[in-house]
């Protein structure tokens, strides 16, 4: 009887060790994160909030497939995110601005269930870009990554903006204009482990999207990011220190 209890303790103890070493599928899109940071997790993205700058330093969520079914429409809702507690922007901010309120996590990734549309519009998730950009080169960025979640049956997604020049602000919280964006993306499951990032300047652009492609490892030298963190040591550096152009389809 005492060998079995021993068995089976050592086995329950094995169980744990064994989980803890894993990734969970649920955060490998996320970077790391520290007990300070106004981390806020909704029911489809998760992001840092930073006051200073009235925005996210990151959005990160796990476009799949399956989720990419549109039944739920655009409805504009733009609204304050009551879970960050030291307030978000809000209509006034970017009323008249000439910016536009630009999704971080785009709403055209959120058609799969009404939640996930409807919190799509919190000012958490919105950053000021300018409208050529917006509706130009980053919306391309945009659907080229639903693409290939259909293609792969999930991509991991973290974005965010990239402050690089004398930041202009707008509106009465001062809302930072930023001079870029970023988007890392990851393929990760027992056949495919790639990671590739993108940085935009907020501006106008018709240059081909593959311009704009880097390494994680120099997105992360960028924003002072750890993404991927949750990756096994000896992936992570190998992942995150290359790209190659023909499994992301990037023109």
């Amino acid at each position: 009887m005492r060998i079995y209890s021993k068995t089976l303790a050592f086995i329950l103890l094995l169980s744990m060790v064994i989980m803890i070493g894993c990734t969970s599928s649920e955060s490998l899109e996320e970077p790391k994160h520290y007990e300070t940071d106004a981390y806020v997790k909704h029911f489809a993205y998760s992001l840092v909030y930073n006051e200073q700058r009235e925005q996210a330093d990151w959005v990160a969520y796990n476009l799949e497939s399956k989720e990419l079914q549109k039944n739920f429409k655009r409805k504009n809702n733009f609204r304050p995110d009551t879970m960050v507690v030291s307030h978000t922007a809000n209509n006034a901010d970017y009323s008249k601005s000439g910016y536009d309120r630009g999704h971080l996590a785009p709403a055209a990734d959120m058609t799969w269930k009404e939640q996930a549309m409807s919190e799509s519009f919190y000012y958490s998730n919105m950053s000021p870009q300018l409208a050529g950009f917006n509706r130009g080169i980053w919306k391309r960025l945009e659907s080229k990554v639903r693409k290939l979640a259909v293609k792969y049956d999930n991509v991991y997604v973290c974005v965010g903006p990239i402050f690089m020049d004398s930041i202009i602000t707008i509106g009465a919280n001062k809302v930072a204009v930023p001079s870029h964006y970023y988007k890392a993306l990851l393929l990760y499951n027992d056949t495919l482990q790639q990671s590739i990032a993108f940085v935009m300047p907020n501006k106008k652009s018709s240059e081909p999207i593959s311009n704009f492609a880097i390494t994680v490892d120099s997105l992360e030298q960028i924003t002072q990011l750890d993404l991927y963190h949750s990756l096994p040591n000896s992936k992570e550096e190998i992942i995150e220190s290359k790209f190659d152009l023909k499994y992301w389809g990037v023109e």
